[in-house]
């Protein structure tokens, strides 16, 4: 959106004289100026007239057919990211469009208002401009996905995703399963009220330096920082709950937080649902957006305070680190803490039948009993290469069983003889508190026959 200084508006100027300086600056041929360029909603209206045609059969062919031809091959940029962003297929469009019938019909009027919404969304980006001038453009992509982001950002892209971001409470969840619970909150609390703070907070993250953190403090100050930038920048409180239920109960939320904050898994924290300590989602925004408001309280000059949190390298784990510090908002040192982190990981206690080093184990044998230190959750596991890389990798071959108490692991292998093997026992495998297992060398050799 093209501005002009106060000097010249208030000038006498003629009116197509400002009209010539205009499309000089705009160094373009001149036309009206556009203020809705950057806001692109026709995966909209492409997606409802996808939906009309797939609801007149219900043949599967047919019915993709439409889907590809009318929505996806027809799809913005936008349209393409969020379903890189969310590995949403056609195949996800379809079991939700067929599964879903009542939440749609209840949500399509909303959706089709996206395209008045640009003014107030130029609104909000000038807001947030002229306190942080170095702002680069970004565009606003409202398209529709498979209910499983409101929004998000990506490529320099904010991407958002109608379904949820337009909805209101007037939405219909009768037909939603129950891993969709946490939206009849979240409609509840009309979120298209609260759009063009949702588009300030993508729109930050267009702005930071990479596409995010890579434990769950890193990623909790990355989206932190996000959420609290607009709550600068237009004068009004997130309306995420997080925020305020963080508020009421930051020494709690802050003392659950430091046992995990340096795991790689976010799920009791970020993007998860209400099953958590605390039946609250997202509260990782709230530790990062606390941090961020306690270290822009305490510098005097406000507007550099504003261009280091947008600034920050998320690439850079002593930067985040350093910063993390100089917040405060850790009472601990983040040195002491981390070693209360490394000290509370689980481990491999033993393993069985044979020991790892052995160089005789039996080629024969089928199977291996991993028993941990403590109980770990038994949704989750992985295994890596060894230092001998993927020539000596102990094959497994299926998970046979996972002890109800979380303690012990049984896994199916098969082995030639003669031969070394190795495999990590990583850190996928985790308690329920995200808690990830240190890692595990086995390295065994087997007998010859």
């Amino acid at each position: 959106m093209l501005t002009y200084s106060h000097s010249l508006q208030k000038s006498g100027i003629m009116k197509n004289t400002l009209s010539l300086l205009i499309c000089l600056l705009a160094l373009t041929t001149c036309e009206p100026a556009d203020t809705t360029q950057n806001v692109l909603t026709s995966d909209i209206a492409n997606f409802w007239e996808a939906y009309d045609q797939i609801k007149t059969t219900s043949d599967p062919v047919l019915q993709k057919e439409y889907l590809v031809g009318s929505f996806i091959d027809k799809g913005t940029p936008g349209l393409e990211a969020i379903m890189k962003a969310r590995r949403y297929t056609a195949e996800s469009y379809l079991d939700a469009i067929n599964d879903y019938p009542s939440f749609w019909e209840s949500i399509r009027e909303n959706t089709l208002k996206a395209d008045q919404l640009a003014p107030e969304l130029e609104v909000g980006i000038e807001q947030l401009r002229a306190i942080y001038p170095d702002l680069k453009p970004a565009k606003i992509y409202f398209t529709i996905g498979a209910l499983k982001t409101n929004g998000t950002a990506m490529d320099g892209l904010v991407l958002i995703g109608s379904e949820l971001a337009m909805a209101d409470q007037s939405a219909v969840t009768d037909d939603l399963p129950e891993n969709f619970g946490h939206l009849r909150a979240f409609f509840d609390g009309n979120p298209r009220e609260h759009i063009v703070f949702l588009n300030i907070h993508e729109y930050v993250h267009t702005q930071q330096k990479t596409h995010g953190g890579y434990d769950l403090l890193s990623q909790s100050l990355f989206e932190g920082i996000a959420e609290f930038i607009p709550v600068i920048a237009m004068g009004t409180p997130s309306p995420t709950p997080a925020i305020a239920y963080g508020k009421a109960h930051d020494e709690q939320i802050k003392e659950a937080f430091s046992r995990e904050m340096f795991s790689p898994f976010y799920n009791n924290w970020i993007w998860n649902n209400t099953n958590n300590a605390f039946g609250v989602r997202d509260l990782g925004y709230y530790v990062g957006y606390a941090m961020a408001a306690q270290y822009y309280e305490a510098v005097a000059d406000k507007a550099a305070a504003i261009k280091t949190l947008i600034e920050l390298d998320f690439d850079d784990p002593q930067e985040i680190e350093a910063f993390v510090e100089q917040s405060g908002y850790f009472s601990r040192p983040l040195a002491e803490l981390k070693a209360a982190f490394e000290a509370s990981r689980p481990q491999v206690s033993s393993l069985q039948p044979f020991e790892n080093g052995s160089q005789t184990v039996d080629p024969k044998l089928t199977a291996f009993t991993l028993e941990f230190s403590e109980p770990l959750d038994d949704r989750f596991r992985n295994f890596d290469y060894g230092p001998l890389g993927e020539d000596a990798v102990l094959k497994i071959r299926d998970l046979i069983r996972f002890a109800p108490d979380g303690t012990t692991a049984t896994f199916e292998i098969t082995m030639d003889p003669g031969k070394r093997y190795q495999i990590v026992v990583d850190q996928g495998f985790r308690t329920k508190e995200g808690i990830p297992l240190q890692p595990y060398l086995i390295d065994i050799k087997t007998a010859v026959e």
